[in-house]
């Protein structure tokens, strides 16, 4: 047996999605445990397409079993046009499909919440899904969960407690129209019925698959950089997107793990506001996100683009005990003459070594680069690491040495087919 855990090692998008398309035929279960709809996996293969949000990388292979965990929060409309957009995919869902009772609902007033918020004075950057409002009822004890669907009777009465004080915060704060409960209400009744047939005790589903042998892997969202505790706060998600949050958003133990496997670009990318260090002004910036196709998943925005940050890398990996990696989009460099990796920071003349707590002191940090040549020729579409150009595999050699991590899967394109595996 080998459950394996994959983690973006960035500020998300490393293309992870991948990573768990090339994995699948390994694997019977897949399990997410973190975030909602605010994540974008994208999968390509041959001619086909697949973005996907809320449903596991895994849903597109035949057989295999997804779960969304009870660490997540989800948005049951945007949960019902991704399942029904995939059935016209011919994707089949029905008894490969199972939702944690436990995972907490995004109602459509968390959305608007979100959204009044990016309006004001301190905009975060979020892509306006409802999440962090979601994750916030939750910890306050008020939210809602997928499981509450299943009682018509006190499901009313749940959602006048919850959604009346954010109704009037709604009103008399934000000077914006209330959303009338009882249409949420009846919404809801009717997407319930879509539904009810996939929820389950999770915890107790997914450790009943560990004890018969099912070889598991955990499909992290976003990238440890926006994790709520560990990463660039305030600019970050509003969970566990780090190995924790495995563990909280399953109910595994940590036992039944045997690999975690940490994701990242051969740069950097950010979307949003925050700080970002090694960020490159146009038009270079410009050019790599074009190459790259640095558009959002989920919202379209551009991507904001730097060089490779050692120093959050080496973070990341330490933080989630990684054992192996993945490295994406090394073809999208492929048209540089040198290649900036940043190895350390300096702050008011003092060398720094560690990512800041505050983001006041690492939007200052002026980061300290090491240039390697590029190679100048293309690498799309190649296969083994002995047909890299030289330069490329001193670059893919320079990042192991310095991570102390093996580069164990190299993507040299956007489709499935292009991977080295080494």
């Amino acid at each position: 047996m080998e459950n394996v855990v994959i983690l973006g090692l960035q500020w998300g998008d490393e293309g992870k999605g991948k990573i768990v398309d090339l994995l699948a035929p390994k694997y019977d279960v897949f399990v997410r445990f973190s975030g909602g709809a605010n994540a974008g996996h994208t999968v390509r293969f041959e001619d086909k397409h697949f973005a996907l949000h809320l449903l596991p990388s895994g849903i597109i292979h035949p057989g295999k079993i997804c779960i969304l965990g009870n660490g997540m929060v989800i948005d049951p409309f945007s949960l019902i046009s991704e399942i029904e957009t995939l059935k016209s995919q011919g994707v089949k869902i029905n008894g490969n499909l199972f939702i944690s009772e436990k995972a907490h609902l995004v109602l459509p007033h968390f959305q608007i919440l979100d959204r009044l918020r990016e309006q004001g004075k301190t905009p975060l950057g979020t892509t306006g899904k409802g999440i962090g409002p979601a994750y916030e009822f939750k910890y306050s004890r008020t939210g809602l969960r997928m499981g509450d669907l299943l009682y018509e009777k006190t499901l009313k009465e749940k959602l006048k407690n919850t959604l009346s004080p954010l109704n009037f915060l709604i009103k008399n704060y934000y000077n914006a129209q209330e959303v009338d409960i009882d249409t949420t209400y009846s919404n809801l009744l009717s997407i319930s019925e879509k539904i009810k047939g996939y929820l389950v005790d999770s915890t107790a589903l997914i450790n009943s698959f560990i004890s018969f042998g099912k070889k598991i892997l955990f499909e992290g969202a976003q990238g440890t950089l926006l994790d709520i505790d560990h990463g660039t706060y305030p600019f970050v998600t509003s969970s566990n997107c780090t190995i924790g949050g495995v563990f909280t958003g399953t109910g595994i133990s940590h036992k039944n793990i045997q690999k975690t496997i940490g994701v990242m670009k051969a740069y950097t990318t950010r979307v949003g506001k925050g700080p970002f260090p090694t960020e490159i002004a146009p038009p270079l910036s410009d050019k790599i996100r074009n190459r790259g196709n640095e558009f959002g998943t989920t919202t379209g925005r551009p991507r904001r683009v730097g060089w490779l940050d050692l120093v959050a890398l080496k973070y990341a990996v330490s933080l989630n005990g990684i054992d192996e990696i993945a490295l994406t989009k090394l073809d999208v460099l492929d048209e540089l003459l040198d290649i900036q990796i940043c190895t350390k920071y300096r702050e008011r003349g003092t060398e720094i070594y560690s990512l800041p707590s505050q983001w006041e002191i690492t939007e200052k940090l002026v980061p300290e680069y090491e240039i390697l040549p590029g190679w100048s020729c293309p690498t799309t579409a190649t296969r083994s690491f002995e047909d890299l150009p030289k330069q490329a595999q001193k670059y893919v050699e320079y990042l192991e040495e310095n991570l102390g991590v093996p580069v164990k899967w190299i993507s040299t394109g956007p489709r499935r087919e292009e991977t080295i595996f080494r």
